[in-house]
């Protein structure tokens, strides 16, 4: 049976997922995504290439990375993941610009213990002192295994492109006024930003929008001025994206992440 549970607290949206027969469709966030894979084995792929993550590896996710995602087999999936701000991360680790992690999957015992306990930590109800605390280790065991390089900056064509993408959420999409800003024709638009980010311009901009809604449901606690504000059709047309994305229907999702949905998950934080 697929499975998703969130809850937030200091700032950190936490996930637990059991998963057997879910597809992720490819997708990005905003945030680092930060998790444990608990039992089987996950399989993604990211960056043109296959990544599996066995049990015990600490998989590690950029900002804006595009990926997928699924079980490897019939056996099933269960893993926990923890989406951290960009803004938050960089403060924790005295960086001013966005550093991006070297490698998709590590196997490192007190890395993934780290995570561990924030996960324990944010589903079962913790202050949030205890979480902030339980959070600046995990930020400190990020940098102490060295998985910070020199950040990956975009193409100021491409910055450009996103930011056009991000501004008109509530509007349908046209190539043709962004090729034309851009003096490229929409097909080699196309091309072009999926080469370099990995994710097809529609792809980004559907994945703006779910981002956004999910940020107005945290924020406003209503789902349904989330589709009017962010441009979908109805609420069957945005739980339709949200759920390939987030495992969970937008309402099933404001019902766990600020409220008791989360306290069934278990994780061990020894």
């Amino acid at each position: 049976m697929d499975k998703f549970i969130y809850k937030k607290s200091a700032g950190i949206t936490a996930l637990s997922a059991s998963m057997t027969d879910f597809m992720y469709k490819r997708h990005a966030h905003e945030e680092y995504a930060i998790g444990v894979t608990l039992r089987g084995i996950q399989h993604f792929n990211m960056d043109g290439c296959l990544q599996l993550s066995y049990q015990n590896g600490v998989m590690l996710f950029n900002p804006e990375q595009a990926h997928d995602g699924m079980a490897h087999d019939e056996t099933g999936l269960d893993y926990v993941m923890l989406y951290i701000d960009p803004k938050l991360l960089l403060e924790m680790v005295e960086k001013k610009e966005i550093v991006r992690f070297s490698s998709p999957i590590v196997y490192d015992s007190r890395l993934r213990q780290k995570i561990l306990n924030l996960s324990h930590g944010i589903f079962s109800g913790k202050d949030e002192a205890l979480c902030n605390e339980l959070l600046l280790s995990l930020a400190d065991g990020l940098v102490q295994a060295n998985l910070s390089p020199e950040p990956k900056k975009d193409l100021p064509l491409i910055r450009k492109a996103k930011d056009m993408l991000q501004s008109n959420l509530e509007k349908v999409l046209s190539l043709d006024e962004i090729g034309k800003e851009l003096l490229l024709s929409k097909f080699q638009f196309i091309r072009f930003f999926k080469a370099h980010t990995g994710i097809s311009p529609y792809q980004y901009f559907l994945n703006c929008k779910i981002e956004r809604a999910k940020q107005l449901i945290e924020r406003n606690r209503d789902v349904y001025s989330a589709v009017a504000a962010c441009g979908f059709v109805d609420l069957t047309h945005l739980n339709k994206h949200f759920k390939s994305v987030y495992g969970t229907t937008a309402f099933e999702y404001l019902s766990h992440v600020n409220g008791s949905g989360g306290r069934g998950a278990t994780l061990r934080g020894d």
